[in-house]
């Protein structure tokens, strides 16, 4: 009996609960429908807590209950996972409150709802180019902040997904070799080499440096050996390229292969007396 009585409670408080957000979203009482919204929110239900705000927007407008009404909209929407959205209000609400009480979170979680909204690296990464803007924002006006570590991680990870996607099209143009664009000027192996190089410079200490030096080596190899001018500066071009990666990788997952490319290169220069 004592477990039915528990269903029966239960059954009953769920109905009032769902008699009762009818009667608050119809009321003109902004102290109820934002106390509301807050209990809403608390309990997961932020489809609740976000209708009653948005409902009540007019009313709320220019009164106490503005400021934490825009964030608690904002956090209701990041809760539900609609990123972008949240990333949205949080940019409304540092615009309407940049001196506010919940500016320097605000900051952190627009830039992390980017970051969560930020698509797959084959698509388009302007989303990912903002999310490291506001990272970029966040450290530069809160550089003691207590998520100022979480932050950096945030915008490394970001940009490691534009350095990979530049890996990706790095990748493309090293196989494309010289079909399309050959003769013209080292044809993709010279895009090869600059998308690569590009990429360095967003992020020099990248996970993915060894593969960019590899490709640089490798596309400058190629080029070298379709040149009938200038060889004896692409050759050492390429001895310079090669001591970077020795130097660097030592002990590099690609070192075998660009020794043997390297001995090849030594015995062009010996043969043609350079």
């Amino acid at each position: 009996m004592k477990k039915y009585k528990l269903i029966y409670l239960y059954i009953f408080l769920l109905f009032v609960s769902c008699g009762e957000y009818p009667k608050v979203l119809k009321s003109t009482d902004v102290a109820l429908k934002y106390e509301s919204a807050v209990k809403y929110f608390i309990n997961g239900k932020y489809n609740h807590s976000i209708s009653l705000i948005e409902e009540a927007k007019s009313l709320i407008k220019g009164t106490i209950y503005m400021e934490k009404s825009l964030y608690l909209l904002a956090h209701s929407y990041y809760a539900q996972k609609n990123y972008i959205l949240a990333a949205e209000y949080f940019k409304n609400y540092y615009t309407s409150f940049p001196c506010g009480e919940y500016t320097e979170l605000v900051c952190f979680y627009l830039a992390h709802s980017l970051y969560l909204g930020s698509p797959e690296v084959q698509l388009d990464q302007s989303i990912t180019l903002r999310a490291i803007q506001e990272f970029q924002n966040f450290l530069k006006n809160y550089p003691c902040s207590k998520q100022k570590y979480i932050a950096q991680y945030y915008l490394y990870e970001l940009k490691e997904k534009l350095v990979f996607k530049e890996l990706i099209a790095v990748r493309l143009y090293y196989n494309l070799g010289n079909y399309i664009l050959y003769p013209f000027k080292g044809g993709n192996y010279l895009s090869c080499i600059i998308t690569a190089q590009n990429a360095l410079q967003i992020c020099p200490f990248s996970k993915y440096r060894e593969d960019f030096m590899y490709y640089i080596f490798k596309s400058k190899y190629n080029i070298a050996l379709q040149c009938e001018k200038g060889v004896e500066n692409n050759y050492h071009d390429l001895i310079d390229e090669y001591y970077s990666y020795v130097k660097d990788y030592p002990a590099g997952k690609y070192l075998k292969e660009i020794k043997k490319l390297y001995n090849n290169i030594v015995k062009h220069l010996k043969f043609m007396n350079l």
